[in-house]
């Protein structure tokens, strides 16, 4: 699996994993993929063979969420959440809770983007209700997971990626 030299992992407190990741694409277009439906459903299905039949997004403050993953063979896996901050272009923080927890609690995210030139840095901050929710995260292979995505996204972005 190709991991791009800007894609990073760190703990930076006891409750907090952050990814960032350089994209090639202008800083609305990286936000689209990230918010529009049409868009997410086409790279924000970890590994092969997985796919997302439901993603809804009601972007606004108080706004909720929903993805469902589903691969053959394998039980769906849910997960949602509420929108407490929306800055278009440059900030999302939002609630994650899975259907099937396998952390304690939810998590709260704060994804940044900032452009500089023709790249934009989206950086992520999951900060978990205990270390120990962050470390059952972060042994869980959600990095494999979000690179596949990643990977996939900037091929998208690179296309020139539009929602409908």
């Amino acid at each position: 699996m190709f991991y791009p030299e800007s894609f990073q992992v760190s703990t930076p407190g006891d409750l907090e994993i952050e990814i960032t990741r350089d994209f090639h694409a202008p800083r609305q277009l990286v936000f689209d993929a990230f918010t529009k439906p049409a868009l997410v459903r086409q790279w924000l299905f970890g590994p092969e063979g997985w796919t997302m039949p439901v993603c809804e997004i009601d972007l606004r403050a108080s706004g909720r969420y929903r993805y469902v993953w589903r691969k053959a063979g394998v039980k769906d896996m849910g997960m949602g959440g509420e929108f407490l901050e929306v800055e278009v272009p440059s900030r999302i923080v939002a609630t994650e809770k899975f259907d099937d927890a396998w952390y304690p609690g939810e998590a709260r995210n704060t994804t940044v983007f900032t452009e500089r030139g023709s790249v934009t840095r989206v950086q992520i901050t999951m900060r978990y209700e205990s270390q120990e929710a962050r470390d059952t995260a972060g042994r869980s292979g959600m990095e494999r997971g979000m690179v596949a995505g990643f990977n996939r996204l900037e091929k998208l972005l690179a296309a020139g990626a539009r929602a409908s």
